[in-house]
């Protein structure tokens, strides 16, 4: 069966560093008509569970640990019986949100999820949190960055837990070396390309974004 990619809108807050935001995020879900992946869990379950419908859940992917990004996850995770997925160097920032709840695996740099007889591969790119990562699909040519890289330019740098010269060499490194015509799908607002984001990249760096 295709390999495709839902996706909806939900709103809600995050909160770091004693301030709160309102937010929208994008929820995405990536699989076939059996079986998906859930791209983080903002907010909404049962929006979430909407894009899902009737498939099995293989996991609950978490970009990083900010809590309009997981919030939902254990949630999530128990009423569909799946697996909630972390890189472990956002572990300090998961405890904020649920210190009674820990993920069920870990991600790491270069791993490979299996979904409907495809391959996400986990890219490890720090710098808007410690242990964020991107989701590439090879078959696909589409890039899942989280808060990593938006379509008007990295994640936001000016909290706790960040580093913009980490964000600006993982974009760089990790997500430059993906071929131009790769969509990308952020965590907040629309997508672009990374034919787009190199186009913009020296500026953003010589701005300080």
């Amino acid at each position: 069966m295709a390999l495709r990619i839902d996706h909806a809108t939900t709103s809600g807050t995050f909160s770091l560093d004693g301030q709160t935001h309102e937010v929208d995020n994008n929820a995405w879900v990536l699989g076939d008509d059996r079986e998906c992946f859930v791209i983080d869990a903002p907010h909404d379950v049962a929006e979430i569970r909407r894009l899902v419908g009737d498939r099995a859940v293989r996991a609950v992917v978490c970009t990083h640990a900010h809590d309009d990004h997981v919030r939902k996850a254990p949630e999530l995770a128990d009423a569909v019986d799946a697996p909630i997925l972390l890189h472990p160097d956002d572990m300090v920032l998961w405890n904020m949100t649920h210190p009674d709840r820990k993920p069920d695996r870990e991600l790491a740099d270069g791993q490979e999820l299996e979904i409907a007889g495809s391959v996400l591969r986990v890219l490890h790119t720090p710098g808007h949190a410690p242990g964020a990562v991107c989701l590439h699909s090879p078959e696909l040519g589409v890039v899942f960055t989280g808060d990593t890289l938006f379509a008007g330019g990295p994640g936001a740098t000016g909290r706790s837990y960040s580093d913009f010269d980490v964000v600006v060499r993982s974009i760089r490194d990790r997500l430059l070396a993906l071929p131009d015509a790769t969509e990308v799908h952020p965590g907040h607002g629309g997508s672009s390309t990374i034919g787009e984001v190199r186009g913009q990249f020296d500026d953003w760096v010589a701005r300080g974004y």
